[in-house]
């Protein structure tokens, strides 16, 4: 088995062999962990953050909802209870990219591998030896040695080279017992070696040829690095041979993997010494060193020195001070300071970057806030760069005229009668594919023409023949009997009945039955549209319809992300740390939240994307209703319980829909 000859924790305790399944190398932090003096997310330790103010004090008291709650939305007040569908967050445990990565170099954890095979192809060849060293603010916290049987002879010009025989390696273990080990010892960590394609090559190969998955670290190529730092006058070569003793390593390579790992060690450390004083001091711009980014690129690095690590939004602005791009993260400072590394590869990125004067920012509260805002000011400056949320109001709406025989119409601007209107729609091609399916079960009308009251003069159509229309131009239906039709799509939008939904799916019945499948596809691809939208409309409705909300979301250290919602409107929000009494904060909160005069219309206080987001934040599995001004309800005779019948049809399609708004 691998031999670990040291793996020494920081308090400088020694354990020697092989570690257990659960055992986390040196610099791994599981989960969770927050380093000393950090404040995640904007939280501020003195109690409560919301834009701008604080408010301290504050313990966790259990505090009841009112009304209804729907989807997956939990009563019983701040009681944390396991969701029963997760939301999965990248955690501190995973693989990290350099984009995510901003520690200074000190404090990262790398691991310097070297390795000897049979030959030079990872397809073909096999190792032969794994060495590795563990290293953090120059002091080695581990390493990992082992021979390997490579399961054939080792070539003589190998044997020659490396010193390794076929009768050392022949009770060595096989490559599947110490690849397990190595990725333990790897995990968390960033991997550097030394002409890094080759190693991690075979390290990727032995993985796949196991079944097991590459973890991904971060990786450093100390060949690259070292002919971005030195010139050729300098060094002529970058063999690991010419740069040790180049670089006063104490250690001589001799092609045996954990003497190379440790003359690398030497060598990785001599070209930090003189990157520090190129200005790199983190994982970034150690990435930038090693990779081709600009200088110019490089030196707008300051526009991200002023920002907060909290969560918000931010702005590029160009020359003219006009917003060229907004963005939200997590990590105000950490995201800025990304688009100028080497982690930025889009090209219209990079483009609005090189224009870039200045980065202005919005510290929010959480991310709901950030995501809000950033859809609020991306409406309002339309940035050339940004792509999504630019035109929050492009989307079609069904409604039924005005006028003594209605009929469905779609439109662009939100109708003013919330009552017979069905939407909102992503697109023109959506709405009418939920006009089609309605006209499916019900005999409304589809001409245009305006219909008299008294005396209608007009002539039947085809459609009135085939019985799909009671033909009121010509006279044939009076404005009471036509009433009734109009009064079913009512009853369908408002949750008062299903009817039409029903009719959809009989006919869809009898159409398999009798072995007509391109028509009854046709029937479910309709009603499922048509279910998806109703079951939007109402649940929509029912968020925009009610005048103040205030729900609570568990953070990560045991707080509460607080937001006040008004007519589906984002009116405030606050963050409360553990331990504090979060009634007077909601107080607070709502005191000073936005007054949102509703208008006219199925959505009377935001836009449809900001109360589809405000939504979709508060059915999430954990969320509390804290206090509501109204019920909040979901009709009995809704679209919701089509649910099962749409995601049948999305399997059966091979697509997937908009179940969960804008999912």
């Amino acid at each position: 088995m691998p031999l670990f000859t040291r793996d020494r924790p920081p308090d400088g305790s020694e354990h020697r062999g092989l570690q257990p399944s659960g055992f986390r190398p040196s610099g791994f932090q599981p989960s969770g962990f927050q380093p000393s003096g950090f404040q995640p997310n904007g939280f501020q330790p003195n109690g409560f953050q919301h834009s701008g103010f604080q408010h301290s004090g504050f313990q966790h008291n259990g505090f009841g909802p009112t009304g209804f709650q729907p989807g997956g939305f939990q009563p019983g007040g701040f009681d944390r209870l396991i969701a029963e569908e997760p939301i999965v967050r990248p955690g501190i445990c995973t693989q990290r990219s350099f984009d995510e990565l901003g520690e200074p170099l000190r404090e990262v954890t790398f691991v310097v591998v070297d390795l000897e095979t049979t030959g030079g192809s990872s397809l073909t060849e096999a190792i032969t030896e794994v060495g590795a060293v563990k290293v953090r603010g120059g002091e080695v916290l581990g390493e990992f040695a082992t021979l390997v049987d490579p399961g054939r002879s080792i070539p003589p010009q190998i044997t020659i080279l490396t010193g390794i025989t076929d009768s050392m390696v022949y009770d060595a273990p096989r490559i599947d017992a110490v690849i397990p080990p190595f990725l333990e010892f790897i995990r968390g960590c960033v991997l550097v070696a030394h002409n890094a394609p080759f190693d991690v090559g075979f390290l990727k190969a032995a993985c796949a040829r196991l079944g097991l998955p590459w973890p991904g670290p971060a990786v450093v190529d100390t060949v690259r690095l070292a002919r971005k730092v030195l010139t050729r006058d300098e060094a002529p070569s970058v063999r690991l041979s010419a740069l040790a003793p180049l670089l006063g390593a104490t250690v001589a390579p001799d092609h045996r993997a954990l003497t190379d790992a440790r003359a690398t060690v030497d060598v990785l450390h001599a070209l930090f010494e003189r990157l520090g004083s190129l200005g790199v001091h983190s994982l970034s711009e150690l990435q930038d060193a090693s990779r081709d980014v600009s200088p110019e690129r490089r030196r707008k690095r300051r526009l991200a020195d002023h920002l907060p690590a909290a969560p918000g939004v931010y702005l590029f602005r160009g020359p003219n001070d006009e917003v060229l791009y907004v963005g939200t993260s997590g990590n105000l400072h950490q995201r800025v300071r990304s688009y100028f590394s080497a982690a930025e590869t889009r090209d219209r990125i990079k483009h609005m970057v090189a224009l870039a004067q200045r980065v202005d920012h919005v510290e929010c509260a959480h991310a709901l806030e950030a995501h809000i805002r950033e859809q609020r000011l991306i409406a309002i400056h339309q940035p050339p760069y940004n792509r999504r949320s630019r035109r929050p109001g492009k989307i079609s709406w069904v409604t039924l005229t005005d006028e003594a025989f209605p009929r469905l119409s779609i439109v662009r601007s939100m109708p003013d009668r919330p009552e017979v209107c069905l939407g909102p729609f992503p697109s023109r091609q959506a709405a009418q594919t939920a006009v089609e399916a309605l006209q499916d079960a019900v005999p409304i009308r589809r001409c245009t023409s305006r219909i008299r009251r008294l005396d209608p003069d007009g002539s039947p159509c085809a459609l009135a023949e085939l019985g799909r229309c009671g033909a009121a131009c010509a006279g044939l239906e009076d404005e009471q009997s036509y009433s009734g039709h109009v009064r079913r799509i009512r009853q369908l939008i408002d949750g008062d009945s299903d009817e039409i939904l029903t009719v959809l799916r009989e006919r869809l019945t009898t159409l398999s039955r009798s072995g007509r499948f391109d028509q009854a596809a046709l029937i479910r691809d309709r009603l499922s549209a048509l279910a998806a939208a109703v079951d939007r409309r109402q649940r929509l409705g029912a968020l925009a319809g009610i005048g103040e909300i205030v729900a609570a979301r568990p953070d990560d250290l045991g707080g509460w992300d607080l937001t006040v919602i008004r007519f589906g409107r984002f009116a405030a929000a606050g963050r409360a740390r553990r331990g504090v009494d979060p009634m007077p904060v909601v107080e607070l909160l709502v005191s000073s939240a936005e007054t949102v005069l509703p208008r006219p219309g199925p959505l009377p206080g935001a836009s449809a994307e900001e109360t589809t987001t405000l939504l979709r934040w508060v059915e999430r599995p954990g969320s509390r209703l804290v206090r509501t001004t109204a019920a909040w309800f979901s009709p009995a005779a809704g679209a919701g319980r089509w649910r099962p019948f749409m995601k049948a049809a999305d399997m059966a399609r091979g697509t997937r829909s908009a179940l969960t708004l804008g999912g």
